[in-house]
């Protein structure tokens, strides 16, 4: 029997890690399609000296952490280039492009991404050389001039973003002096808002498997993702996964989530570059049980067939698609194509139905036990008030039990 270790690299999450260590454990040895057996496990990584020629115990790591620190995002680039260790995104690609560099690729790639300005630093960076640099070779600019040439409402938000750290709405030159006044040694973008927009759509994308909800930024986190079952037509549903997914692929980026606006049947995409998607149980609720089997069923699937992963981005058959005179519609379906290749699709849903054709009942099950609803207790207790336990465990029980319930009809 192979034997396989899942590196966990986390912060201060524990609801989902606990949720997916409980999975990899009933989930049982696996059955390849060519007859061999393997054993899955897990570990949480820790931050210690390593020696660049140290051979890591893991075959596959979900990172959560390394986008914002220095020593864990090393370690990631030296065992994928050392070891071939199985990386979910790659460190190259989300250091270096980050959502400037998405919004750059899927404008060349025909997306309707909204009207974009990248402006200079507020304020002088801590370095020697910006004082000469600034004095000789920037060049002045009149910030009300551009707001003006772009048009309001907009959002002033930083190019590489995260957290929706400082993005703020910007409706007049006062809101447009005073956000930029604070965002200091921060890069900003200034990105046309889309006007009253009927569906703001998140997509959350692990491997080949897509989910767009429906999402509500102004409510709080518990009530932002409302379950919506046809909030989409068909053709903008197909689009939006699209769009997901050819990010993924193009970015080598497997655990992301992507947002969009839809507008007259017009899909917008506004952000696609999230290193750490959101997955916790009590924002998710509902769609927790599919995120976290969803992760399950690609980590396994990479492992055990063996798959290659890419690191770097290859912009030529992208490219060569968009640099085309055709229709938009023609260029989305070959972005799929382009998606479905990277992602083995077709071979992943064979080897689900061969291998993991008992995840999703084992799921289920997992949903209705009391192990789910002792996770469920211990994430609320955490997260609110006392005073507040009662309300909110009535509300992610009625949401992950209207999860079951549906999961149960599609099983039959």
């Amino acid at each position: 029997m192979s034997e396989h270790l899942i590196g966990l690299l986390l912060g201060a999450e524990e609801d989902w890690p606990q949720a997916f260590e409980e999975l990899v454990r009933r989930v049982g040895p696996i059955t390849a399609p060519d007859g061999t057996t393997h054993d899955i496990r897990t570990e949480r990584m820790t931050i210690e000296p390593f020696n660049l020629r140290d051979r890591p115990r893991t075959d596959l790591v979900i990172d959560r952490l390394a986008h914002w620190y220095y020593h864990p995002r090393e370690w990631l680039k030296k065992v994928a280039l050392m070891d071939d260790v199985y990386l979910m995104n790659s460190p190259f690609t989300f250091q270096a492009m980050e959502k400037h560099a998405a919004y750059c690729a899927l404008m060349r790639m025909g997306m309707n991404v909204p009207e974009t300005v990248l402006v200079p630093y507020k304020n002088p960076l801590d370095n020697v050389r910006w004082a000469y640099t600034s004095s000789k070779y920037n060049r002045s600019f009149d910030l009300d001039s551009v707001a003006a040439e772009l048009g309001y409402p907009m959002f002033m938000k930083p190019f590489d973003g995260g957290a929706w750290r400082g993005v703020s709405m910007i409706r007049d030159e006062r809101d447009l002096h005073a956000a930029y006044d604070e965002s200091g040694e921060m890069l900003m973008h200034l990105q046309k808002a889309v006007d009253g927009y009927e569906v703001f759509a998140r997509a959350l994308t692990i491997g080949p498997e897509t989910m767009v909800m429906k999402f509500r930024p102004d409510e709080p986190m518990h009530n932002r993702y409302e379950v919506a079952y046809d909030f989409l037509s068909p053709e903008v549903g197909a689009e939006a996964r699209t769009i997901a997914q050819t990010v993924n692929a193009f970015f080598r980026w497997e655990f992301n989530s992507c947002e969009m606006l839809v507008k007259d049947g017009v899909v917008y995409p506004i952000d696609y570059a999230n290193a750490c998607p959101d997955v916790a149980i009590t924002s998710l609720h509902y769609y927790f049980p599919w995120a976290i089997k969803s992760l399950l069923k690609w980590s396994i699937f990479c492992m055990v067939t063996g798959r290659k992963a890419k690191t770097l981005v290859d912009t030529e058959p992208w490219f060569e698609v968009a640099d085309k005179d055709v229709p938009y519609k023609a260029k989305l379906e070959r972005y799929q194509q382009l998606a479905d290749e990277h992602f083995e699709t077709e071979k992943y849903r064979e080897f689900c139905e061969q291998s993991l054709g008992h995840v999703d009942e084992m799921v289920l099950d997992w949903v209705l036990s009391d192990d789910f609803d002792r996770l469920l207790v211990e994430t609320v207790k955490s997260t609110y008030p006392p005073h507040e336990h009662e309300k909110f465990l009535g509300h992610f029980r009625g949401l992950t039990g209207l999860w079951a319930k549906d999961e149960a009809k599609i099983l039959g």
